[in-house]
């Protein structure tokens, strides 16, 4: 790809009437049209189902895996009176919101190969970001749903241990092609009292299953990406001791990330947060840290595969992304990774200061930031004075209060979600326009994480409509809107 590729006339913003009349007019018939189309998708799909009777009997498809996904608590509680919203005609719908129909445009898994290297930050991502380009669209889903797996390996493990062989970490991978090789650890620097340990073990556990390693083995996926591609995610923090870390925001070198000799930024001068630094660096009792496995498994994969062209992408929510930018200078610091090293990183905190920034950048690693611009957590630790913490690489803004359907005042947990995140980058066209009309990203999955920051027209057809999955078995949501205002606790999935 040698330049982005025209944005289409849909980027630009439809014409508005003159009239605050006229428009409220013209959105009240285009949401009845609009969930008018959504209660006959769902009748057609029931009589499809109830339909031929003579028919054999059908097997109950088997339904893909679900990762466990994080559910941040709500910071603010809301009455239940402060559920209702403005009116249905006030709400503009999305003709695409439940249903599972083919996308639009070119195939999610359409051939890259040519235009890898622009999407993985050649350049800087030069005009691919404001209007966002397709194809980069479809790669920062793609890794956000590998962090979710990271998530999911730890919410189905929280106990799992280094070289557990008893119990083997399972990771739920979204992409078929891709084969996980090492599963990662991270362990605190901080410990509980012993008589606290005793009390609450698993609040005092050191060491926790934080991600994992995976790379393409697919001979056809290998093809379409131009590359071997070699993936390293990670979860944001889940555990006690893994906050006490996050608030250890003092600055101490990061000398020993690098060559010294080979750094163009002196050593001494570039510096990290304490706790990200401690979590990365830090051995447990009897494995060693994650840094540690992550050169080791890197250097393995890199000689298996020598001869090959490889990519190594490097990608975390929260405390995740924190870590993958010390995980990228690490690699590219030592010369023991091909270039690039590209991290995509979402609602991540800054890492370290401007001459550590200066470092990663130099080194020839690619940070993209995805960042809600209603999320706390970008913004921490605080830099006052525009000194100590500075900013690493490009910035994909986003703003949750785009979206149709998300709650304008949907509280800090839900603008620092990671499902969140995935869904505002799959409706992002740009900063100049709405959301977009036909993402593909079911937002039920934001019903099931952040509920009560859904607008509630959407919970009631939901509810209404008994929605059911794809595949025909019922997810128990417990706690959910639909659970809790006496419907049925099923939802349909839509694959991306």
């Amino acid at each position: 790809m040698t330049s982005a590729a025209a944005p289409p006339t849909s980027l630009h913003r439809p014409a508005v009437s003159a009239t605050h009349g006229a428009r409220a007019s013209v959105a009240a018939s285009s949401n009845r049209v609009h969930l008018g189309n959504l209660e006959h998708l769902f009748r057609s799909r029931g009589a499809v189902e109830s339909s031929g009777t003579a028919a054999a009997p059908v097997q109950p498809a088997r339904r893909r895996q679900q990762a466990p996904l994080l559910r941040l608590p709500s910071f603010f509680k809301r009455a239940k009176g402060d559920f209702a919203v403005a009116k249905e005609e006030q709400v503009d719908l999305s003709p695409r919101l439940f249903q599972p129909v083919p996308p639009d445009g070119p195939s999610p898994r359409g051939d890259i190969a040519a235009s890898w290297r622009r999407l993985h930050g050649e350049d800087g991502w030069r005009g691919l970001l404001d209007p966002l380009h397709p194809d980069l669209r479809r790669e920062i889903v793609r890794y956000g749903e590998f962090v979710d797996a990271a998530y999911g390996a730890f919410l189905s493990q929280p106990d799992a241990t280094p070289g557990d062989l008893a119990a083997p970490v399972h990771v739920p991978l979204h992409d078929a092609a891709y084969r996980v090789t090492a599963p990662l650890f991270a362990t605190s620097s901080v410990g509980f009292p012993s008589w606290l340990a005793l009390a609450a073990p698993c609040a005092a556990q050191r060491t926790s299953l934080v991600g994992y390693v995976a790379v393409c083995d697919s001979p056809d996926e290998v093809r379409r990406m131009g590359r071997r591609d070699i993936v390293i995610a990670l979860r944001g923090t889940c555990t006690v001791l893994e906050w006490a870390e996050n608030f250890r925001a003092g600055l101490v070198p990061a000398n020993e990330a690098v060559d010294a000799a080979a750094s163009p930024v002196s050593a001494s001068d570039a510096k990290v947060e304490c706790g990200f630094r401690n979590l990365y660096k830090t051995a447990g009792n009897g494995s060693p840290s994650l840094s540690e496995m992550v050169v080791t498994e890197v250097r393995r994969l890199l000689k298996k595969y020598e001869g090959e062209e490889v990519s190594i992408t490097v990608t975390g929510h929260s405390l995740g992304a924190a870590l993958a930018v010390l995980i990228a200078d690490e690699l590219v610091g030592h010369g023991d990774a091909p270039k690039p090293v590209t991290v995509f990183s979402f609602g991540g905190p800054r890492v370290g200061n401007c001459a550590f920034a200066e470092r990663v950048e130099a080194g020839g690693a690619r940070v993209l930031r995805v960042v809600n611009a209603h999320d706390v957590v970008p913004h921490l630790p605080p830099r006052p004075g525009g000194r100590w913490y500075a900013d690493i690489g490009r910035e994909l803004r986003l703003d949750s209060r785009a979206s149709p359907y998300l709650r304008p005042d949907a509280d800090a947990a839900c603008c620092h979600d990671l499902e969140a995140y995935i869904h505002l980058v799959d409706g992002f066209l740009s900063s100049h326009c709405p959301f977009r009309a036909n993402a593909k990203r079911s937002i039920l999955r934001l019903l099931k994480n952040q509920g009560g920051n859904v607008k509630q027209l959407y919970i009631s057809k939901a509810m209404d409509m008994r929605v059911r999955l794809d595949a025909g078995g019922a997810v128990d949501m417990p706690g959910s809107p639909l659970s809790r205002l006496g419907a049925p606790s099923t939802v349909l999935e839509c694959v991306h």
